[in-house]
């Protein structure tokens, strides 16, 4: 019975998540047309709403731990599911993804991601994309910010193991910026797939920051022993034990 309960709850909770971005997207179109600042006035408060709103109606209370990183950095972090997104976006100033060109066409996701200064990437043109972002960068082109990105490539399910991609090694090394690490252990009550959301503490936690310099496999050695060591200690602060055998 308790079971099914949180079922009907995680629907709810769902349908009123997508309910509020079509809400908020109207809301704040007026204004971004005219002040494209209001474009993260709007993903700030739609991710507000959707870690308030997931506490009161399944239980899933949030928290980021770790300096919250303001300046203009490349944050790499570990990926579980969508609320891991909402954590960060929700906290960190100007955030910024690398992501699928498809997305662009999306109705109000791709607008707003266009506003906020993500860059699209055709999967096919991968690295030409990459060497466009990073001259934009450094000529001032590109918005500043806190640019996301996840060194697996793909949400992971909590306890998996999948590698590390050597493009966020690139990214480090071309456009010269600290980079911040980040764990999480949201996939335990927010999973890849599914409608069933757990109550409990998710926790998204900025670690310290890897500073610029280091060679490409030195800084992917770095980051994943980091990333992975703390992902694994919040899982197990959760109650989830994370077989690395």
């Amino acid at each position: 019975m308790r079971l099914a309960l949180q079922y009907v709850l995680s629907v709810i909770f769902i349908g009123q998540m997508y309910l509020a971005m079509l809400v908020l997207a109207i809301w704040f179109t007026p204004l971004v047309l005219f002040r494209r600042e209001a474009a993260y006035d709007a993903v700030h408060t739609y991710c507000r709403w959707v870690r308030w709103s997931a506490s009161v109606l399944v239980g899933l209370r949030s928290e980021i731990r770790g300096e919250v990183p303001q300046a203009e950095v490349l944050i790499a972090s570990k990926h579980q599911s969508f609320f891991d997104i909402i954590l960060i976006v929700s906290a960190v100033p100007r955030p910024k993804f690398i992501m699928k060109k498809e997305l662009l066409w999306a109705p109000i996701l791709g607008w707003y991601a266009k506003q906020i200064g993500c860059v699209p990437v055709d999967r096919g043109r991968r690295s030409e994309a990459m060497k466009k972002m990073v001259a934009d960068v450094k000529s001032g082109r590109a918005l500043a910010g806190q640019l996301i990105i996840y060194p697996q490539g793909t949400r992971v399910a909590a306890g998996d193991v999948k590698p590390y991609k050597a493009g966020v090694g690139v990214l480090y090394s071309e456009l010269g910026q600290p980079c911040v690490p980040a764990a999480t252990n949201v996939g335990v009550f927010w999973p890849r797939h599914g409608l069933l959301r757990k109550p409990g503490l998710s926790v998204v936690e900025f670690l310290p920051p890897v500073p610029p310099g280091l060679t490409v496999p030195a800084f992917m050695a770095r980051i994943e022993a980091d990333i992975e060591g703390a992902s694994d200690r919040l899982m197990a602060e959760a109650g989830f034990r994370a077989d690395r055998a």
